[in-house]
């Protein structure tokens, strides 16, 4: 029994790390065409700071919602494996909790879009995207607080949709 739970909780990290890899990579991508004419590999090999912050509050916020997304997944193998980790309930439940993780990731990455969006529109006199593309550190702060705080709250919506589902 102790074996088959340390196999377990081996399948369950690689599947994390995949997913964790995987959902970082679309939130980057998503995040460089949302970004209004920042070139963002240019500017972190040019040293700005403001535009690594704010890569850096996406990839922590796509990390707190894959968090509880990988709960999900978690709870799911836990699910099939207790009836059958290739029956069809096994499989709708492994499904579901992948399902969950990839709209917890949509939800997130649309969030953050909005709320930025928002940002923009409540600070009139500031353009924040050509802000951190100056390299404006005290903007690109303002921004990944927006972004981290997001994420904390779509974090909620992800857990409660995991406890629906599964």
């Amino acid at each position: 029994m102790l074996l088959a739970n340390v196999v377990v909780g081996i399948i369950q990290l690689i599947i994390a790390i995949i997913l964790a890899v995987i959902a970082l990579y679309i939130g980057f991508s998503v995040f460089s065409r949302i970004t209004k004419g920042i070139e963002e590999e240019k500017e972190l090999a040019k040293g700005n700071p403001a535009v690594g912050i704010l890569i850096a509050a996406v990839f922590f916020a796509i990390a707190i919602v894959i968090q509880s997304g990988i709960s999900g997944i978690s709870l799911g193998i836990s699910k099939a494996i207790s009836v059958g980790l290739f029956s069809m309930d096994g499989a709708i439940a492994i499904g579901v909790a992948i399902l969950q993780l990839v709209l917890g990731i949509i939800l997130a990455i649309a969030a953050i879009y909005l709320a930025l969006s928002i940002l923009d529109k409540l600070t009139k006199g500031i353009s924040e995207f050509e802000e951190v593309k100056k390299g404006n550190v005290a903007v690109a702060l303002e921004m990944a607080g927006v972004i981290i705080a997001t994420a904390v709250i779509i974090q909620s919506g992800v857990i409660g949709i995991t406890t629906a589902l599964l």
